[in-house]
């Protein structure tokens, strides 16, 4: 996803002569300084663009609010959203369709959080540690709730978040998003450390 994203950033700058990304494309502070002088320049929000603006959605993905935005105002858009993080977004909005509260294991600041949130709906929780998924509530104990994880995200504490949630004895569907490559940079992160 992060390749992709870059290489959609340049090839958009060459064709457009420049763009803009919102937030920084990836977390990586070089590459975002050579995209930067390869004419990708950054903007905090879409709301200070124009029709004549163009835009790569980061890697991390936004929210829908965001692509709404951008529809209203047409500005023209390339969506270099993680598939990963795509497809995220289209579970969270489906189950949200269908009634279920939606809970996101991960870290609230996150912009990829910030995003899946967006597309969510109304009921949405994000839990990062154990305190919250004890204090979590989703309404009666037949309630739909939908388990999806921030795809960077340790695989294991995702584990035992989802077990503390499952005891409350909800209507649970749980999707592992947490990203293969990102799963096996931990795993093999725990095994060098032993």
């Amino acid at each position: 996803g992060v390749r992709r994203a870059v290489e959609l950033a340049q090839r958009t700058a060459t064709e457009y002569g420049g763009c803009w990304m919102l937030g920084d494309l990836i977390h990586n502070t070089h590459v975002v300084e050579e995209l930067a002088r390869h004419g990708v320049q950054k903007a905090e929000d879409a709301a200070s663009l124009g029709c004549s603006d163009t835009v790569v959605i980061r890697s991390h993905g936004v929210s829908k609010s965001i692509c709404d935005l951008m529809d209203e105002k047409r500005i023209t858009y390339v969506d270099a959203t993680c598939p990963f993080v795509k497809k995220i977004h289209h579970i969270v909005s489906d189950k949200s369709r269908e009634g279920a509260h939606i809970v996101i294991i991960g870290d609230s600041a996150h912009p990829e959080v910030e995003g899946i949130k967006g597309w969510a709906g109304n009921h949405v929780s994000v839990i990062q540690n154990e305190a919250e998924a004890e204090a979590f509530e989703a309404g009666n104990k037949g309630q739909k709730v939908c388990i999806v994880s921030q795809t960077t995200f340790n695989y294991n504490k995702f584990k035992d978040l989802v077990e503390i949630i499952s005891e409350k004895r909800y209507d649970i569907i749980v999707l592992n998003t947490i990203c293969n490559a990102t799963r096996a940079r931990q795993e093999e992160a725990a095994s060098v450390a032993e």
